[in-house]
């Protein structure tokens, strides 16, 4: 009755957000496993109605249901389980034919920005995850239709740069006292992200604010340079600025 509002500005708009919302409800208040079945077959159909509400403009929608199903794929009912990492994949693969099978950069970002939150919100890690991640790479093995394009190894790269978070945030745990091991952790994160901008700068503000409670501050310093010249290079590569990053290779040659 209402998709005509609905897809007004591209599905941006408050009457998405409410329907969207009124979803999110059923995920965030503890359901039955039974109902939880219905839930994820409500989602497929909403995802496959409206992609451009999650794949295009803002990232809100994205990155919450990202997160939603994401707890659920920690669920302790081994069908909730399969149910949420199917519903995860038909997303990505949505994300992939939305991008006319080009890759799944927003909904590869969204997942792991969600994994970053659930460490701290849900203490996701343990082996009921790693089962769900397994049950995704599955789906990508066996999917026929995709066989001849890169999805399923874009859907391979992402569960194993989940496991890395996981794994480097345990270890950051055990390091906690050690600001030096800590930071090191932190490097190594910020690296395996260099070809996603918006997180290795999230990792270089991270490792930023370690080294300014510690008194590091011309270690921080580079760091914020680090920052300032992924920037740089984006924009250089968006034709937005002449120089990219070697703009500052006067203050350290650090930068290359």
């Amino acid at each position: 009755n209402f998709q005509r509002q609905l897809q007004q500005s591209d599905c941006q708009n408050a009457l998405m957000k409410k329907v969207f919302d009124t979803h999110m409800l059923f995920l965030q208040i503890n359901q039955s496993a039974a109902a939880l079945k219905h839930v994820f077959a409500a989602l497929r159909l909403f995802v496959g109605k409206f992609p451009s509400a999650f794949f295009q403009g803002q990232a809100d929608l994205c990155g919450s249901l990202c997160y939603e199903i994401l707890k659920c794929c920690n669920h302790r009912s081994r069908s909730t389980q399969t149910e949420a990492s199917a519903l995860l994949y038909f997303f990505m693969r949505k994300n992939f034919e939305f991008n006319k099978q080009k890759s799944i950069v927003r909904s590869h970002l969204q997942l792991i920005k969600a994994v970053s939150q659930l460490i701290a919100d849900a203490g996701i890690g343990g082996s009921r995850f790693q089962h769900s991640l397994a049950i995704i790479n599955n789906f990508a093995n066996g999917d026929k239709q995709m066989k001849n394009v890169n999805f399923p190894a874009e859907v391979k790269d992402l569960t194993k740069r989940i496991r890395t978070v996981l794994m480097a945030t345990a270890q950051m745990k055990e390091h906690e006292k050690d600001p030096e091991m800590l930071v090191d952790l932190q490097y190594s994160l910020a690296n395996s992200y260099a070809s996603t901008p918006e997180l290795r700068r999230t990792w270089l503000e991270s490792m930023a604010k370690i080294h300014a409670r510690n008194g590091d501050l011309s270690e921080a310093a580079m760091c914020y340079i680090h920052i300032a010249a992924l920037i740089a290079e984006y924009l250089k590569r968006k034709g937005l600025f002449s120089m990219g990053w070697p703009a500052f290779l006067s203050i350290t040659p650090n930068i290359k």
